[in-house]
Order: structure tokens, then sequence, then C-alpha cells
């Protein structure tokens, strides 16, 4: 199973209703969120830091975390820039860091409450800057797109582990899985 990262992202757009007017408060206001990307970053690692298991995935490489520090920076700036607009370079950039955190071992049940931490600091910061309401909803949006794309890589990776492991097809796959569902 492979993914076009591009037709993704166009999907999860129109699934969360990203529109060109969100895009353009984002990039209107790309320089706070470089400014405040610090700040959002000492929050994300925090929560994640008073997890034992979160913290000592995130501890087992020396300079990791300062690494991961900057590399959060980057993130949360291009989702208010874009990169390309929104294009063919966002969408493989977010498929390669989902890829990246199922290689590392940080699960959604990590990622997805992080992300509420940094959705909530966002929503206090944006309070005391006197940032407009519509900020705060085009970056949530922004947020549960690259959520979906950290979630969709752990679906994807297990998924091709499985059929390569197994030998199964994708159908035989999707079906024990869904009958599995079924059963619990």
């Amino acid at each position: 199973m492979t993914i076009d990262s591009l037709a993704f992202l166009k999907t999860l757009e129109q699934r969360v209703t990203l529109t060109d007017a969100d895009k353009a408060i984002l990039k209107s206001n790309a320089e706070w969120g470089l400014q405040i990307a610090p700040q959002m970053a000492d929050h994300f690692y925090a929560y994640l830091g008073r997890d034992a298991e979160m913290n000592a995935i995130l501890n087992k490489v020396e300079g990791r975390v300062h690494r991961l520090h900057e590399t959060f920076i980057q993130w949360f700036h291009q989702m208010f820039t874009g990169m390309d607009d929104w294009g063919a370079e966002y969408a493989k950039c977010r498929w390669h860091i989902g890829v990246i955190h199922v290689k590392i071992g940080i699960v959604p049940q990590y990622v997805v409450p992080a992300m509420g931490v940094v959705v909530h600091e966002v929503g206090r910061t944006l309070k005391i800057d006197g940032k407009p309401e519509e900020l705060q909803e085009s970056l949530g949006k922004m947020c549960m797109i690259d959520l979906a794309f950290i979630e969709q890589a752990y679906v994807e990776v297990s998924t091709s582990a499985v059929l390569r492991e197994t030998g199964w097809s994708e159908a035989l796959f999707r079906r024990l899985v869904a009958t599995g569902a079924a059963s619990l």
C-alpha cells in the first residue's frame, strides 16, 4: 500500500473545510506563528516529558529532544506558511513526519493529547496577543490535518508490514480487520 500524500492532503482539506480564507489568515500571521513556536514546543515536550514511557523514547538518544524541539518549530511555522501553498511539498513533508513518528515509536496515543495541549496553549496565546478567533479555527484545522497524516502513517506502515510478512492480499487483510472489529 502506498499513499498519494497530495491527494490525501486535498481530501483532508475538504473534510475539515480548510478554505482559501483559512490559508490567507494563516499566511498573514506567519511571523506571529514563528514567534510563538518555541513556546508551543516547550508546552508540547513538557507534556510528553511528564509521561515515563514517552520520556524514555524522547531521551533514548542524546540530543534527540533538542533536535525535536527545533523540528517542532519548523513544523509549527509551516502550518502558517503552507511551504508551497499547501501543495505537494507540504503533503510530502507531513507524510514524512508521520513515518518518522512510526519509526521512533511515538504512537498516536501520545501525539493526539500533546496536540490538544498545543491547541489549548495557542488559544490562550491568541487571546493574550489579541489575535482573531478565525486564526484559532484555521490553525485548529491545520492541526487536525497534520494529526491525520500521523495516524494514517501508522495505518499504512502497519498494513504494509502485515501484508509483506504474511503474503496476504489487501482485500483479505481488510476483511480480517473488519471481522475482528465486529467481534469487539
